[in-house]
């Protein structure tokens, strides 16, 4: 009984306020619950998430099946210090994502402010050197600044500031030189860095295991900002791009540039959307 005079409290105060008032408030309430299941969506996190609110559920069902808070006051305790301690865990817990929804707020709406022409200069310089890579199965990771800046990564690099090339990449990702086990960070039509360490993916967010630290440090940075990465495989020379923490089915190299040219013309897609890269994919043979 008591759970349905609290039902009718709650109409009864509902009713006492303004409707567009009301309607405002559940818009905004159902918005941000939405982006956050949207945000988590198909992450690790979804997990905790499904069974936090499972172990709440299972214990405010049963103080009010048992007599509420007057007659099991040791279970109301138990909740409230539960939630308690539940807000310092969401804290841990949700680290990453947390990390990431920080970093994304800073993103604007020109997520790629060079000029046309720069774009295709760059774009050509990746895929005539993604070419030659390939096919001498030289492993490679090439990262495309957009928004979300990436000095913070590239202090522990090498700075180069030169204009991307092909045969500047191509040299850098030789094997035998000092550069070449790490990233490459392109801003605009600049080389900013070579050398750069990557935040790694963990194993269970990859959908192919068999992907080896290449494929799981592109995953790794796509999952943190708007980055586009480009990723070489040593072991069988196949050409893929990471975005938004999804890594993309072998792409050819004879129409990499104008991928690439796609995504950077766009803004990048929420995390469980398909890109265009994966839309072609289906349709175009590997490298």
């Amino acid at each position: 009984m008591d759970l349905f005079i609290r039902i009718e409290d709650l109409f009864r105060r509902l009713g006492s306020y303004p409707p567009l008032v009301v309607i405002v408030e559940f818009a905004v309430i159902f918005g941000a619950v939405y982006l956050v299941l949207r945000f988590v969506r198909d992450t690790r996190a979804a997990g905790a998430l499904k069974g936090i609110l499972i172990i709440l559920l299972i214990l405010s069902l049963g103080g009010w099946l048992l007599g509420g808070a007057e007659t099991c006051q040791r279970l109301a305790f138990l909740i409230d210090r539960f939630l308690g301690i539940l807000a310092l865990a969401l804290v841990v817990i949700f680290q990453p994502e947390l990390r990431r929804a920080a970093m994304r707020v800073g993103e604007s709406a020109f997520f790629f402010r060079s000029t046309p022409t720069d774009i295709v200069q760059m774009t050509d310089a990746i895929a005539e050197a993604t070419k030659y890579l390939s096919k001498s199965r030289f492993g490679a990771i090439i990262v495309v600044e957009r928004s979300v800046g990436l000095a913070g990564l590239t202090e522990g690099g090498t700075r180069i500031g030169a204009v991307a090339s092909a045969r500047l990449l191509q040299s850098i990702f030789f094997p035998g030189t000092a550069l070449h086990d790490l990233a490459v960070i392109i801003k605009g039509t600049v080389i900013h860095a070579a050398g750069v360490q990557l935040p790694m993916a963990d194993p269970l967010d990859m959908a192919d295991r068999s992907l080896g630290a290449r494929h799981r440090a592109a995953v790794g940075l796509s999952k943190e900002c708007d980055a586009l990465v480009v990723v070489v495989s040593e072991e069988s020379g196949l050409i893929r791009i990471a975005e938004r923490g999804r890594l993309s089915q072998p792409i050819g190299h004879d129409v990499l540039a104008e991928r690439l040219r796609e995504r950077l013309r766009h803004e990048p897609p929420s995390e469980g959307e398909s890109t265009a890269a994966e839309e072609f994919e289906e349709t175009e043979g590997a490298a």
